[in-house]
C-alpha cells in the first residue's frame, strides 16, 4: 500500500470525457435530490474550456434523461473587467451559449459578475454578489478550473485567505494564458471580479477540474504542496469536501504516477522499471550502465534491483529497451500505406517533419489529411497582404476584375471595422483558409511530397469562426472514416498532444479512434506523435528516430514555409517560443537525454508512441539494429 503525499481528495481518469461525466453525475445527483425535496441546487460555475464537456453532458441529461433546472440558482466565479456582456469573450455570453441556453433555467437564477458596472460602484457591486451568495442560502457546489499561476477564480498569487469578491488585477501569466481568446495579450482586460478565497471555501462541497500536462507542475503544487498566498489553490487544502480530478496527463508530476517508489512498495512491470531507471540515472548523474547497486538502495529503489540479484543485470535490461526503440531510416517502414492526419495545417511538419521525410525516401505511399483549415490562426494583416497582392498583380494577369475589386474593398471595411476576436466574414475565413491551405502544400513540397497528396478535411466541428469549438459529431467522425476507406493505411500517424490549449488536438484524436473503431478494413497502426505543445519521453516513446544536423535544418525549413504561422504564432500557448524553435530544442533535448543516459549521441531524435487496438505495441515491420540503423 503506497503512502500519499497529496493533502487532497485526486481522481484520474484516462478519459477526459469520462472525467467530464463523472463530474456532471455528481451536479446532476445534486439537482435531482434537491428537487425531490422542493430545495433550490445553488452551483458555483466556472468558465474556460476545462468544464465544458461537463457542461455539454449536463445539456445531454436534460435533454435526455429530463435533468430539472428550474430550481437551479447559479453563481459563476468571475468576469473580466471591463467587458461588454455581447462581447465574444465574455462569460455571460460564454455560459449563455455553453449551457443556461440549453437547459430550463430561469434567467432570473443566473448571476454573473457585471462587466459593465462603473469604476466607481464595483465595490457596491461586489458587496451585492455576496449578500445575494448568502440570500440564496450559500453555494451547494462549486465548480473550480485552476490558472498556471495557481489561481482558482481569478485569485492570483498574493490573494489573501480572508479575501472576498472584489476587483483583481490579473496576473503576466492568467493574460497570457487569455492572449488566444483575445487574438493578441495585449487586448486582454487588466482586471476581472472575482469570487474570492473566503466565499469559495465556503461552498458545501467543491471539485476542481484540471486537464493537460500544461497543467501537471501547478497541480501537483496545489495538492501536494504547502498552503501558501502565492498559489491560491492550496487554500483549497483546509476545505473538509473537495475533490480534484485530473485527466492522467495533468496527473503525470503527482509523486504518485511521477516516483511512485518514493512513496513505498510498487508492483513493478517493464514500463515502471524504465521509468526508475531512467530517473536514478539522472537523479546521481551517471550513464545507466554505470548505475551500482548502491544507487538503487540509497534512492527508494532496493526492491527493483533485488528482483535481478544487483545493479548490471537491470542496467542492461533497461538499456538494451532504450536501445531496441531507436528507428534509423533503414529500420523505419518502407513500401506501405501510410495516412497522416494533422490537426492544423503544420502540425505534420512541426511534429514529424523528421520521419515524414524518411518515409518518403523508403518509398511509402503517404497521404497527409489536415483535419481543420486552421484559419483563426491566420492574423488580419495576412489577409490584407494577399489583398494587396490580388490588386498589384492585375496588370500582370489581366481580365476583367471588377467584380474582385469590389470584394477586395468590402473586405478592407470589414476588416478595418473589426474589434478583436469578433469572427470574420465567410469571405475572410475562406480566405485565411486558403492562405494555410496553399503553406501547407508547400511544405509537403518541400520533404519531397507533392500536392496531390494533400486532403484537406476542414471538419466541421472547427467551422465556428471562434476560438472555441464545437464537439465532435458523427458528421467529423463520417468525413475521417472516408479518407480511411479511401486509403486503406497500414499505418496511420495522429496527434497525441494533450496540451493545445483550446483542445483542437484532442478532439482531432477522437475523431480518429472513433473512425478507427468504424473503420472495417484490416486494423492499421497507430502512431502518435507530439511536438507541438510537448513532446513524449524517452520511457513512454515506443519509437525514437534520429536526425542529422542536415535533417532536423530541412524539418526546420518546412516548418517555415508556414509563413502565417511565422514570428509570432496567434495562438501559442503557454510556450511563447516560435513552433520551429520549440521544435529544435525538444528534438535536441530528446538526444541529449539519451546521450546522458549513456546511449549512441545523435543530433536529435522525433519520438513516437505506436499502439494497436488501444494497446502500446512494438512497431511491425523491419526488425530494430543493436544501435538504431544510421539516421
Amino acid at each position: 500500500m503506497l503512502e500519499s503525499k497529496e493533502r487532497l481528495p485526486v481522481v484520474v481518469q484516462d478519459d477526459h470525457e469520462v472525467l467530464s461525466c463523472l463530474v456532471a453525475r455528481r451536479i446532476a445527483d445534486l439537482i435531482r435530490e434537491k428537487n425531490a425535496r422542493g430545495q433550490t441546487a445553488v452551483l458555483g460555475l466556472a468558465t474556460g474550456s476545462t468544464p465544458i464537456g461537463v457542461y455539454r453532458e449536463l445539456i445531454r441529461m436534460h435533454r435526455e434523461e429530463g435533468l430539472d433546472f428550474s430550481r437551479v440558482v447559479t453563481f459563476n466565479l468571475d468576469e473580466y473587467y471591463p467587458m461588454d456582456p455581447q462581447s465574444p469573450q465574455s462569460y455571460v455570453r460564454f455560459m449563455w451559449e455553453n449551457l443556461f441556453d440549453h437547459v430550463n433555467i430561469p434567467p432570473e437564477n443566473v448571476h454573473i459578475p457585471d462587466g459593465t458596472v462603473p469604476r466607481a460602484e464595483v465595490p457596491a457591486h461586489c458587496a451585492a454578489y455576496e449578500e445575494a451568495i448568502r440570500a440564496a442560502g450559500g453555494i451547494d457546489f462549486l465548480l473550480l478550473g485552476i490558472g498556471r499561476s495557481g489561481h482558482i477564480g481569478f485569485n492570483e498569487p498574493g490573494t489573501p485567505r480572508h479575501s472576498r469578491t472584489h476587483l483583481v488585477f490579473l496576473d503576466a501569466i492568467t493574460r497570457a494564458d487569455a492572449a488566444a481568446d483575445f487574438f493578441g495579450e495585449e487586448n486582454v482586460p487588466l482586471e476581472a471580479i472575482t469570487m474570492g478565497i473566503s466565499t469559495i471555501l465556503e461552498a458545501r462541497e467543491i471539485v476542481l477540474i484540471a486537464t493537460g500536462e500544461h497543467k501537471a507542475a501547478i497541480v501537483k503544487r496545489a495538492v501536494e504542496g504547502d498552503i501558501h498566498p502565492d498559489v491560491a489553490a492550496t487554500y483549497l487544502q483546509t476545505h473538509p469536501a473537495v475533490t480534484v480530478y485530473l485527466d492522467r496527463a495533468a496527473a503525470s508530476e503527482l509523486t504518485r504516477v511521477a516516483t511512485p517508489w518514493l512513496l513505498g512498495e510498487v508492483s513493478w512491470n517493464p514500463a515502471l522499471e524504465t521509468e526508475a531507471v531512467i530517473w536514478l540515472s539522472l537523479r546521481v548523474g551517471k550513464s545507466i550502465l554505470r548505475l551500482s547497486t548502491r544507487d538503487y538502495r540509497d534512492h527508494h529503489l532496493s526492491s527493483l534491483v533485488a528482483r535481478y540479484g544487483s545493479a548490471g543485470p537491470i542496467n542492461g535490461e533497461v538499456f538494451n529497451r532504450l536501445i531496441s526503440k531507436i528507428r534509423g531510416k533503414s529500420k523505419l517502414p518502407s513500401g506501405r500505406r501510410v495516412l497522416v492526419f494533422s490537426p492544423h495545417p503544420d502540425d505534420d511538419v512541426i511534429s514529424m517533419g523528421g520521419i515524414l521525410r524518411k518515409l518518403v525516401e523508403n518509398g511509402n505511399r503517404i497521404t497527409v489529411a489536415y483535419q481543420t483549415s486552421g484559419n483563426i490562426a491566420v492574423f488580419d494583416h495576412e489577409v490584407r497582404r494577399y489583398l494587396d497582392f490580388l490588386e498589384r498583380g492585375e496588370a500582370v494577369l489581366g481580365g476583367d476584375t471588377g467584380d474582385v475589386r469590389d470584394t477586395v474593398q468590402r473586405i478592407r471595411e470589414a476588416l478595418a471595422r473589426k474589434k478583436p476576436g469578433e469572427v470574420d466574414l465567410p469571405e475572410v475565413q475562406n480566405l485565411k483558409r486558403v492562405i494555410r491551405e496553399v503553406e501547407a502544400v508547400s511544405a509537403l513540397e518541400s520533404v519531397g511530397l507533392g500536392a496531390d497528396t494533400a486532403r484537406f478535411l476542414n471538419l466541421p466541428f472547427y467551422q465556428t469562426g471562434k476560438v472555441r469549438k464545437d464537439p465532435i459529431g458523427p458528421a467529423d467522425v463520417e468525413i475521417t472514416l472516408r479518407v480511411l476507406e479511401e486509403t486503406r493505411p497500414e499505418i496511420v500517424f495522429a496527434a497525441g498532444d494533450l496540451s493545445d490549449p483550446h483542445g483542437t488536438h484532442r478532439m482531432c484524436l477522437a475523431a480518429v479512434r472513433k473512425a478507427l473503431a468504424a473503420y472495417r478494413g484490416p486494423e492499421p497502426e497507430l502512431w502518435l506523435y507530439r511536438g507541438a505543445w510537448q513532446e513524449w519521453s524517452v520511457a513512454e516513446a515506443t519509437v525514437l528516430v534520429p536526425l542529422s544536423e542536415g535533417e532536423l535544418r530541412r524539418k526546420i525549413l518546412a516548418i517555415f514555409k508556414h509563413q502565417s504561422q511565422k514570428d509570432k504564432a496567434p495562438f501559442p500557448g503557454p510556450d511563447e517560443r516560435e513552433f520551429w524553435e520549440r521544435t529544435e530544442d525538444r528534438n535536441r533535448g530528446t538526444a541529449d537525454l539519451l546521450a546522458r543516459l549513456g546511449l549512441p549521441a545523435y543530433y536529435a531524435m522525433e519520438a513516437y508512441v505506436v499502439e494497436q487496438g488501444g494497446r502500446r505495441v512494438e512497431p511491425s515491420g523491419v526488425p530494430t539494429a543493436s544501435l538504431g540503423g544510421g539516421t
